[in-house]
C-alpha cells in the first residue's frame, strides 16, 4: 500500500525514512489558522487530520499521514518566531521554564476513509539561558521556522535541562512509537 507523508517538513521526512519504509511526501494546502476558543490539543489534532485528508480526499488508496504540532509556555501556544527579534524574545520567555509540545497525528486510509488520530505530549524544562547563550544559539541554528524557536535534533538540545515524553520523536514532530501502532492497525508490518 502506497504510504503518503502530507507535509513539507525535510524534519518529518527524516523521522519518517527511519521505520524503511518507502513513501512519498506531498504538501497539504490547509489552512492552519487557529479557531476561536481552540485548546492547543483540539488545534493540533484537527489539523494532523485535515492535512491527511486534503491528500487522501484526491486519491484512491494510500495511507495518508498527517502531522501537526504547538507549543505552549504559561498557557499560551507558541508559533513559529518567524524572525530573529521573536525568536530572542520567545528563548527568553522560556528560560528556567516548563513548555508543553502537543503533536497531533492523524493516519487517514484514502480508500476506506478511515481515520485514526491521536495526540501526543511531550515536556520540557528549559534551562535558565543568558541572553548571550540565545544570542549564540540564534546565530548558529537560525531556527525561525521551529515552533517554540529551537531546533532538539541538533544544538538546540544544549538550551534543555528535562525532557520527559515516551517518543523523542514526537519533539521533532512525528510520533513514531503511535504512528508504528496506527500501520500496523491499518496492516502495515514495519517489523
Amino acid at each position: 500500500m502506497t504510504l503518503i507523508l502530507a507535509s513539507t517538513s525535510p524534519f518529518r521526512k527524516a523521522i519518517l525514512e527511519k521505520l524503511g519504509l518507502p513513501f512519498e511526501a506531498i504538501p497539504p494546502a490547509v489552512d492552519e489558522t487557529r479557531l476561536p476558543d481552540e485548546s492547543a490539543e483540539q488545534l493540533v489534532q484537527r489539523l494532523a487530520i485535515a492535512k491527511a485528508k486534503a491528500i487522501a480526499d484526491s486519491r484512491d488508496d494510500g495511507l495518508v499521514i498527517g502531522s501537526d504540532q504547538v507549543a505552549v509556555l504559561d498557557g499560551t501556544i507558541l508559533g513559529k518566531p518567524g524572525s530573529h527579534e521573536n525568536a530572542v524574545k520567545q528563548l527568553q520567555q522560556a528560560s528556567g521554564k516548563p513548555v508543553i509540545f502537543y503533536t497531533g497525528l492523524a493516519l487517514v486510509n484514502a480508500a476506506t476513509g478511515k481515520v485514526q488520530s491521536e495526540v501526543v505530549r511531550f515536556d520540557v524544562v528549559f534551562r535558565r539561558l543568558s541572553d548571550e547563550q540565545i544570542e549564540n544559539y540564534l546565530q548558529k541554528e537560525k531556527p525561525y521556522n521551529c515552533a517554540g524557536s529551537f531546533k532538539s535534533e541538533a544544538l538546540g538540545i544544549a538550551l534543555f535541562d528535562k525532557l520527559q515524553g515516551e517518543d523523542p520523536n514526537t519533539l521533532i514532530g512525528l510520533p513514531l512509537i503511535r504512528l508504528v501502532h496506527m500501520l500496523e492497525e491499518e496492516g502495515v508490518r514495519v517489523i
